[in-house]
């Protein structure tokens, strides 16, 4: 009776603990596949927490383990070409928070290409989760899950579309190219940014340009109100984001 007491109690607590996984959160590997280093930058939507304080250095082939807490939501971006003195002040070419190593709630300066994602709620346990050309483009990268299943999509914009800017949209450190904005940012009209009497996908069309960034990428959202197969639905515990994945 003692045994069958002992294994019965084991058994309780191995289901217990592979039934509780959910409270534990999730994993997002991210790794540097570009030449040179980048400094990711994290936002966390409202409400929730700033990860690795929102910004760290990852120095070329290099990974990183970050644990994400359940039902976390935010975005994730590089920034390129960033000098940093030893208080973590400085600036970036693209992707800039502020001039901070550690962006600490603010969000990267367009263009910048953007992960999104937001991993369950308390609506539904499955994962959403895109690359953004919505801000202009300055890094190619993708998101894709570990396991998780049939269904599991991979989000991504893994050309260099820096190599086929329009130079209208061209943002230049010297003479290369390395970012190329949206048509919202540089034309700052309302029929490009969606807003205003164009606030709906009724009004607001892709744009010429929009067309050109979903005809390289058609893994990406392009503009605001772009075709909804862009955005990816799973539910794995582990996600690779990839900087400069191979193609």
């Amino acid at each position: 009776m003692l045994i069958f007491k002992f294994l019965f109690s084991t058994a309780l607590c191995l289901l217990l603990s592979l039934n509780s996984t959910d409270g534990i959160g999730h994993q997002l590997i991210m790794v540097n596949n570009c030449k040179e280093s980048i400094w990711p930058g994290i936002l966390g939507s409202a409400g929730q927490q700033t990860l690795k304080d929102g910004g760290f250095l990852l120095t070329s082939n290099q990974e990183l383990v970050i644990d994400v807490p359940e039902r976390w939501s935010g975005r994730i971006w590089g920034r390129q070409y960033c000098n940093f003195d030893s208080n973590g002040k400085g600036s970036c070419a693209t992707g800039d928070c502020g001039g901070q190593l550690q962006c600490r709630g603010l969000g990267g300066t367009p263009p910048a290409t953007v992960v999104e994602m937001t991993l369950g709620s308390t609506t539904s346990p499955l994962h959403f989760y895109d690359v953004s050309l919505v801000d202009g483009f300055n890094m190619p990268v993708s998101m894709k899950p570990v396991g998780g299943g049939v269904g599991c999509g991979v989000a991504s914009c893994g050309v260099d579309l820096n190599v086929c800017c329009p130079s209208a949209l061209e943002v230049r450190v010297e003479s290369k190219v390395v970012g190329c904005k949206s048509a919202c940012l540089a034309l700052q009209s309302p029929k490009y940014c969606c807003t205003g009497e164009y606030a709906n996908p009724n009004t607001c069309k892709p744009t010429v340009f929009a067309n050109l960034f979903k005809a390289i990428c058609p893994k990406a959202y392009s503009y605001a109100f772009d075709d909804s197969s862009s955005l990816n639905k799973c539910r794995a515990s582990r996600y690779v984001i990839t900087f400069c994945p191979p193609n």
